[in-house]
């Protein structure tokens, strides 16, 4: 059987969780046969307690919540933040987002330490407009600490219908603790964006893989192909990964018949190579841009496309993730999602809490990194807090001019009016939440016109 059909069979995948669900893995289609557990000695102490508490512990018991806590924790004993237990419930959830839109905010999520961490907010959600950011570890959720609780507890916690709030507690950086109000949403599955500059560089933009992303941007390639662009700029900053089959598919597009795709190593260290079988690879000039937020799926692409198709990485080093799940359900509706193995990169290479470094570093300006200012808190003259501080960075930025020292003094309340009266705002000398949400308007779109990391790919196509 060729490697790629067996992958595909197989559904060999990349995982991370979104808030409320997850875009990243296709439907468990595999009906786990549940066998007696007394047929095997091993489990004998599990029967054994089992019963005991059904027959004597001195309330009532839930066979349903022992069962599932049994099997959680067989799961978390793995330390593994890529596996999980889901119950129906959940597991319905984990399912539906592969091809369709779903209701919250739109980041994805993972476990690491114990601490429920955002890999990358998604593209135009109300996580990324909020400002989550990659790595942002979540500490509260309405208020109430989230320590201790798997990615499945948290989602649940933050999942809701669309209109409604939830205020996230975030630590950044070792920063104190920072809370966002974010207004859920439907987050539309669309993943592939694409434009064309005035230099004639096509620009293609990939969010996530998801079950229809490789058909999009196999269209948007010829697309760019038929206007006939200079060169394409494939960018996956931000992309926490996704489906496996999807990567290598887009991928193969640019790699030449017979070079490596990837490797993946199984659980006894025997090693599978997947070799493209392109026999006409596509010639446009093509660089690649990548950041932290480049996880996962998107990560196999980046390796691939840089070592067996010889493009160039721009950026800053990827999040590292190199392990490939896959998910079995149960009659009931619940579903298990395991780690089934390694993937390397062409060369053999093991990326995982390592990352890629492109060959082209290229951070983005520094005012890129600014933390979060909360619309729902007002600064005024007088004031003098890490706050302060941050809004004095913003303005500076935004090119009005004030001391970054914390204290918000006279100079800085001359800074904020200046500001208000050019953007149409109140003039009333201090920050709250139409100045705020404006200025964190500003420096979005300031970041993106002045998008250094892009610049510096589309200079090298151009030459």
């Amino acid at each position: 059987m060729n490697k790629n059909v067996k992958l595909l069979l197989i559904i060999l995948l990349t995982a991370v969780i979104s808030s409320g669900l997850t875009l990243t893995l296709a439907k468990p289609e595999t009906i786990v046969q549940e066998k007696e557990v007394q047929q095997n000695p091993d489990f004998a102490k599990l029967v054994d307690t089992y019963e005991k508490l059904e027959q004597k512990y001195y309330q009532r018991t839930d066979k349903v919540k022992m069962i599932d806590g049994a099997i959680n924790g067989m799961v978390e004993s793995l330390g593994d933040p890529y596996s999980a237990y889901m119950n129906a419930e959940d597991s319905k959830s984990f399912n539906e987002t592969i091809s369709s839109s779903f209701e919250g905010i739109g980041a994805e999520l993972q476990e690491i330490d114990g601490q429920v961490m955002i890999v990358s907010p998604i593209k135009g959600s109300p996580a990324e407009k909020a400002g989550l950011k990659p790595k942002d570890k979540i500490v509260k959720v309405n208020g109430k600490s989230v320590k201790g609780k798997t990615v499945n507890d948290t989602v649940a916690l933050i999942r809701g219908e669309k209109g409604t709030a939830v205020k996230i507690g975030i630590e950044r950086g070792g920063s104190h603790e920072l809370e966002f109000s974010i207004t859920r949403d439907e987050i539309p599955i669309e993943t592939v964006y694409t434009n064309v500059t005035d230099d004639n560089i096509g620009r293609i933009q990939i969010t996530t893989f998801s079950e229809r992303t490789a058909a999009d941007f196999s269209k948007a390639v010829k697309d760019l192909e038929e206007k006939e662009v200079k060169g394409i700029v494939i960018d996956l900053r931000q992309n926490p990964g996704g489906l496996m089959d999807q990567a290598i598919k887009m991928s193969e597009m640019f790699i030449p018949e017979g070079k490596n795709i990837l490797q993946v190593e199984n659980k006894d260290g025997s090693r599978e190579a997947y070799r493209s079988e392109n026999k006409n690879p596509i010639t446009i000039p093509a660089v690649v841009v990548v950041d932290e937020g480049t996880a996962s799926a998107g990560e196999i692409m980046a390796a691939a496309l840089n070592e067996s198709a010889d493009i160039p990485l721009f950026g800053e080093k990827t999040f590292g993730k190199g392990t490939i799940q896959t998910a079995e359900k149960y009659k009931d509706g619940s579903s298990i999602k395991f780690t089934i193995a390694k993937w390397l990169t062409p060369g053999g290479t093991w990326v995982h809490k390592k990352g890629i470094e492109p060959g082209e570093k290229v951070s983005l300006p520094a005012y890129a990194k600014l933390p979060y200012l909360d619309p729902s808190k007002m600064l005024k003259q007088g004031d003098a807090s890490k706050e302060v501080k941050t809004a004095q960075a913003f303005l500076n930025a935004l090119g009005y001019s004030t001391e970054e020292n914390g204290v918000f003094d006279s100079k800085m309340k001359t800074a904020v009016m200046n500001y208000q009266k050019d953007y149409k705002l109140k003039q009333t000398g201090t920050i709250e939440k139409d100045t705020t949400v404006s200025m964190l308007t500003s420096l979005q779109e300031l970041i993106k016109k002045h998008d250094t990391q892009m610049n510096k790919a589309i200079e090298a196509l151009k030459k």
